[in-house]
């Protein structure tokens, strides 16, 4: 499956120029550069072409100058190494054109001898359909009832920026706000109109009587802990005490108090299906109200008490360059190892035996021709490992097999598979014999390693929305979902996702994506308290600067956070819970018998409860076991946390840290009362 690409004249509009000057200009020492035109307006889709001039001291024309181009937001805006613009998404854009200092360096940011920023502006396409969605079955006198709408623009993308008004032909009859809230005051017939940027859709609504003459209010349970999802029911009843089916019915919560408890001003929610959810303890209200009529019922909640302590166990020290991912595996000799990879470096990856995690032992380094071996991962029978290269000095990047059920005996090269994977491989995964290889950022390869000696690519999948790039793929019971940045989450039938798809020829199954654009890493899981099955979505985002790859550098922050979506149904994926560090940002994760583990970069390892069913702010309700933030004053960079991954195994928590390497720590039993929540096996 390959890329989709707008071409210019399929959308309305043209590339836009400056009127002067005519060309941006920079200048250094002997070297002159121009890029015309300076600046680019274009239409989501469209295309332009820079041209670069490079000049002497002299004026003259330096014909074979080499020019590079590079994009800021290479999701946004795109530009090939020829200097052909494209624009996938609207906002304001820079692109750097310059003249490496080494020609042939390579590299992502080559020093430049000069260089010159082209601005691009990508105006938001305008609405081309707006609709309405969800309708109510029915509508009731005296009930407000909301009024969903779509707005679609001309690109096909659904869009949450575009205001839409909303008019009533009969305001004495339904009144409609600017949200779409409904205000139903008499019987009758009425059209409402939506509108967004000029295109309109109507809804022709009947209102009738309510037949409501009661409201009975009841909550799943009296009790429950912060962070436990109850279920309010609300029952509207006729004159003859008959239930009344598709009465809109609201809920609203407030705070009580009990002794010794401060709840007033706490933090709940209730949805509009009455699924209820506290963050702290104390006495909380429901109401519900539908028409004249109103229940209300009252619900005490506890503290949930899951906190333990973090005691470390043992270390891998590697404090001369950064450490990137790890796996954590038992061998064919019955000992336990753990393969680590190393991150702008000079490509290496380091086995250790951790049979003993307080006594780490490595026993191995695997040197590749890469500057960043990004990603390990290790087989399901724990004897052949994969490990990704980017940086390649020849650039022919790719993956390397190792043969990994013995270490002690040695790590042998089984092979390396880099056709059509030069542009770099950032992450991989294993599942039945098959390698899905990430290629160039932009797509993921199914490699079959049945014989790890001969690899061959069985298949390939590459999504269609223009500018998409992909980070990472987890395969679990044959899905693979896979993390692509602003298309978020894409889930993929190899083989077990009951649609027909396998390695050779992967089927969609979904999509979800969130505003930010940040997602990063994917982990599904089938909770093992409900059976529901979620999909925890990590973000990577450094609003605050990028990370230093300096010894010695300045220490980094991240941002972004852990969503989670309830995945139960393919085509209707629905965001439900979120796990946010207010001071630190997500990077990998792991979930195993209802425990999150996940690396938080600067904010360290977090351990979390994710048992029952999840809803609302999963930090807040206190679902946090424990946490542990790394240092070592001899760090790549002293003192500077920035956890990259965790993974559980045999009782023990083992993490690598970007600056000190490869840690093993363990909780702490609990001493005093208290809910506990499943050991790490």
């Amino acid at each position: 499956m390959t890329g989709i690409r707008c071409a210019a004249a399929v959308l309305a509009g043209v590339v836009t120029l400056a009127a002067a000057p005519a060309a941006a200009q920079a200048e250094t020492g002997a070297l002159t550069l121009e890029v015309a035109p300076d600046r680019l307006t274009l239409a989501v889709g469209e295309k332009a072409t820079l041209a670069a001039t490079v000049r002497d001291a002299s004026g003259a024309v330096v014909d074979d100058a080499t020019v590079i181009y590079l994009s800021r937001a290479r999701r946004s805006v795109g530009v090939t190494r020829a200097g052909e613009v494209e624009a996938y998404r609207p906002g304001e854009f820079t692109l750097v054109a310059l003249v490496p200092a080494d020609p042939g360096g390579g590299g992502r940011r080559p020093e430049a001898r000069v260089r010159v920023e082209v601005p691009v502006t990508v105006p938001p396409p305008a609405a081309a359909r707006v609709a309405f969605t969800d309708a109510p079955a029915k509508y009731y006198v005296g009930t407000r009832p909301r009024l969903a709408v779509e707005v679609v623009d001309v690109v096909g993308a659904v869009r949450t920026d575009i205001p839409v008004t909303f008019a009533s032909a009969d305001a004495g009859l339904a009144e409609v706000d600017g949200f779409g809230f409904l205000t139903l005051r008499a019987p009758g017939s009425v059209e409402i109109t939506a509108t967004a940027e000029g295109v309109s859709d109507r809804l022709a609504i009947e209102v009738e009587t309510s037949p409501v003459t009661s409201l009975e209010l009841r909550a799943g349970a009296p009790t429950a802990l912060t962070g436990d999802v109850v279920r309010f029911t609300a029952t509207a009843r006729d004159a003859r005490g008959l239930a009344v089916r598709g009465v809109p019915v609201r809920f609203a919560v407030g705070g009580g108090t009990a002794p010794g408890i401060i709840a007033a001003g706490a933090a709940a929610h209730v949805a509009e299906d009455g699924r209820f959810v506290a963050e702290r303890s104390g006495l909380y209200t429901v109401v519900a109200t539908t028409g004249r009529h109103s229940a209300a019922s009252t619900i005490s909640i506890g503290r949930r008490d899951v906190r333990r302590e973090v005691e470390v166990v043992g270390r891998g020290r590697v404090l001369d360059r950064h450490t990137s991912d790890l796996w954590i595996w038992e061998g064919t000799d019955g000992r336990d190892y753990a393969i680590t990879g190393t991150w702008g470096a000079d490509g290496h990856a380091y086995i250790w035996d951790v049979t003993d995690p307080a006594d780490i032992e490595r026993l191995h380094e695997v040197k590749v021709d890469a500057r960043t071996v990004n990603d390990v991962k290790v087989s399901e029978d724990g004897d052949i490992a994969v490990i990704s290269r980017e940086g390649a000095s020849d650039r022919r990047n790719g993956i390397v097999v190792l043969g990994v059920g013995n270490p002690r005996e040695g790590v042998p090269v089984l092979s390396e598979f880099t056709d059509q994977l030069t542009g770099g491989v950032h992450n991989v995964f294993i599942a039945d014999d098959h390698v899905f290889a990430l290629s160039a950022g932009r797509r993921y390869d199914v490699i079959d390693i049945e014989d790890p000696r001969n690899p061959r690519r069985v298949g390939r999948f590459e999504l269609d929305t223009p500018g998409h790039s992909i980070h990472d793929v987890w395969v679990s019971d044959g899905v693979a979902f896979s993390s692509n940045w602003t298309d978020g989450i894409v889930a993929v039938d190899v083989g077990g996702g009951g649609r027909g798809g396998t390695p050779e020829q992967p089927v969609e199954l979904g999509r979800y994506a969130y505003p930010s654009g940040w997602n990063h890493a994917a982990f599904p899981y089938r909770s093992r308290s409900t059976g529901k099955f979620y999909l925890f979505a990590g973000d990577e985002a450094f609003p605050y600067g990028g990370y230093s790859n300096q010894r010695g550098g300045s220490p980094s922050r991240a941002a972004g956070w852990i969503h989670v979506i309830d995945w139960s149904d393919w085509d209707h994926p629905q965001e439900v819970a979120r796990y946010q560090v207010p001071e630190a940002g997500s990077h990998n994760l792991w979930i195993e018998d209802d425990v999150l583990y996940a690396a938080f970069y600067n904010g360290g390892l977090r351990v979390v409860d994710v048992s029952g069913e999840l809803m609302g702010d999963l930090y807040r309700q206190g679902r946090e076991i424990a946490m542990y933030v790394p240092a070592d004053p001899d760090g790549y960079i002293a003192n500077a946390p920035f956890v990259w991954g965790p993974q559980p195994h045999k009782g023990h928590i083992f993490f690598t840290d970007w600056n000190t390497g490869l840690w093993a720590v363990k909780l702490r039993e609990r001493t005093g009362p208290g809910r506990i929540v499943g050991e790490p096996r």
